[in-house]
């Protein structure tokens, strides 16, 4: 990679930012298009999202990705955004407008669907959903699958409150619901952190059939406990990495004005990663 004055910059900002795939999706995106562009990311503590934008602003940045505990932080800041992401208060991708402006905009929902279209073949127009959660990852999932004609998204949520608030944004395809939906559900979400890292499962797998297709946003590991359980039971498995991905592509296109990245080399470059990491140090 040979970096220049005239090489764009992109970058990703969290807290912590060390675990992020971004860089590694992205640096082969750019270089599989042949774009004179690197990819960093930089770790900024919370409630310092206003800083970062001015940076993008001040440094000529060519995009940011948002992540953790930035979101909000970043919607509360930019001059635009777009109505996807004002419904959910949330912005996870930043470019610069040819005014200066700084335009915010949320990607993960659309990835989400853009991957269970792609690597699990699932169309989820139609479709009966459980999402379980009402986090940020979840808010954006079932605004996208209600945009793509979901026929029902129940919510389950520990949190009552947050579970209604998550479902309204289905319109009136969307309720509150139950672990006991899930039997009844064409498509089961985890759109919870549970499972990361670990052999925990976020209900009773005993709901799960065949003919069922059930995803999980989690991708480290990649195969979870849930997708275990699930394709013991011969349900269609659909893995959180795709989510990763897409939502990269949705960005890299915006970046670059265009440009379309190839989700294969995003995801052979973030497993080549993950095998990296789980590589034991000498």
């Amino acid at each position: 990679m040979l970096i220049t004055g005239r090489t764009r910059l992109g970058a990703v900002i969290g807290s912590p930012i060390h675990h992020s795939l971004s860089p590694a999706l992205y640096n082969a995106a750019f270089a599989a298009a042949g774009l004179d562009w690197v990819f960093v990311a930089f770790d900024v503590a919370h409630g310092l999202a206003s800083d970062a934008l001015a940076a993008m602003r001040v440094c000529g940045f060519g995009g940011l990705s948002v992540t953790m505990p930035h979101k909000e932080g970043v919607f509360a800041n930019v001059d635009v955004v777009e109505p996807a992401a004002a419904a959910l208060r949330s912005v996870n991708c930043v470019v610069p407008l040819a005014d200066g402006r700084l335009f915010g905009c949320s990607t993960d929902g659309d990835g989400y669907v853009d991957s269970l279209r792609a690597d699990a073949g699932v169309d989820p127009a139609g479709r009966r959903i459980v999402v379980v959660g009402a986090g940020g990852a979840a808010r954006s999932i079932v605004d996208a699958l209600a945009r793509a004609g979901a026929a029902e998204i129940v919510v389950v949520n520990r949190t009552a409150d947050k579970a209604h608030d998550t479902a309204m944004l289905a319109g009136h395809v969307g309720r509150v619901g139950e672990f006991g939906d899930i039997e009844h559900a064409d498509l089961v979400v985890n759109a919870t952190s549970i499972g990361m890292n670990s052999s925990e499962v976020p209900f009773d797998v005993s709901l799960l059939h065949a003919g069922q297709t059930v995803s999980d946003i989690v991708y480290q590991p990649l195969r979870t406990a849930l997708l275990e359980a699930a394709g013991e039971r011969e349900a269609t498995v659909h893995d959180g990495l795709g989510m990763l991905v897409h939502q990269a592509v949705h960005q890299f296109r915006r970046f670059t004005g265009g440009v379309e990245a190839d989700p294969l080399v995003m995801r052979a470059a973030a497993m080549a990663e993950l095998a990296h990491r789980a590589i034991p140090a000498n």
